[in-house]
């Protein structure tokens, strides 16, 4: 009987899978469980969602044969050490995107619209809030995309179809390739943000792109711009965004991460009206929660099997061809 290890809360549709498979079992814990390290060594897959799968981890885990991500992001996986032990690493593909793209879509019109602000003033009796006319339009404003990945084409898509100008920075595309889907690119990211009205980060979290957007960015930023992240926590430095929309260089801004997470109840980008956070939920939408548990446990199946997609792979070089 093969063990699965399910570590984070994930919905009924992956487990069904699992149960479905007559020679498998699995054992589901918390994200971080204390005793984590008991179960590893009988575990030949773990499926996680946020927990960290260490060298140590992984050197406890003899039978290990797949490490399945529930999601894209892999910063808390050690991938050198599953690739020295031949285990792959699988993600969910592109489940994800439409969720995250329709959050980002979300947030930006939350923070334009200012819609926190006046929902509450409207519950307290200020109707008047009306005549501040502080709330602005998507429309005819230009947006730069820091990736064009998956999830950053679907929040261009939406962009575009709100009227505005979509401009991509990504080392890894072509421009002929962005131009020929209908928006403009830039080589120079930083050369960029004076121009903008949006900036949106759509990029995995490396250590290149640590505080990825910190002070000097943002001062380089059009005043009255609006700042959105929903990708990483730690790409963005809270402390240099708290004093820029403080002092009002930046109109708002957005975050579903943070660094560290959860954020502390005394950040204080929370004492802030033109700030909206999330608790980094992008893509926990009921659907598309439904096909990452789901995505995860056919890869599970598919690497006991031998049949792992290596498009959903990451350290392609384990896989036997």
């Amino acid at each position: 009987m093969k063990k699965v290890l399910v570590l984070g809360k994930i919905v009924d549709a992956g487990l069904e899978i699992l149960r479905a498979a007559s020679d498998v079992e699995y054992i589901e814990l918390p994200q971080h469980a204390p005793d984590l390290m008991e179960h590893v060594p009988d575990a030949d897959a773990i499926i996680v969602r946020m927990t960290a799968i260490t060298e140590d981890v992984v050197a406890a885990a003899p039978n290990l044969k797949i490490v399945a991500r529930h999601g894209v992001g892999y910063e808390r996986i050690d991938v050198p050490a599953l690739t020295a032990k031949g285990i792959p690493l699988a993600l969910v593909g592109n489940v994800n995107a439409l969720a995250v793209a329709e959050h980002t879509l979300a947030m930006m019109l939350t923070v334009a619209k200012k819609f926190l602000p006046y929902d509450k003033a409207t519950r307290t009796g200020n109707f008047g809030i009306s005549d501040s006319f502080s709330a602005t339009e998507l429309s005819g404003k230009t947006i730069l995309l820091a990736g064009f990945g998956r999830i950053g084409q679907e929040v261009a898509q939406r962009c575009k179809a709100f009227g505005m100008d979509v401009l991509i920075a990504d080392p890894f595309v072509q421009a002929a390739d962005v131009e020929a889907a209908g928006y403009r690119f830039t080589g120079d990211f930083k050369a960029a943000l004076p121009e903008v009205d949006w900036v949106s980060i759509h990029i995995p979290k490396t250590p290149e792109t640590e505080n990825f957007i910190a002070a000097p960015e943002m001062a380089a930023m059009k005043e009255g711009a609006y700042l959105v992240n929903v990708s990483r926590g730690g790409m963005v430095d809270e402390a240099a965004l708290y004093e820029a929309l403080k002092s009002g260089h930046l109109r708002g801004a957005a975050l579903d991460v943070f660094e560290p997470e959860p954020p502390g109840v005394d950040n204080p980008l929370f004492e802030l009206d033109n700030f909206l956070a999330s608790p980094h939920c992008g893509a926990f939408t009921e659907e598309c929660a439904q096909r990452m548990s789901s995505a995860c446990a056919h890869n599970v199946l598919a690497a006991f099997e031998g049949k792992l997609d290596p498009a959903f792979v990451v350290n392609k070089e384990v896989l036997k061809s």
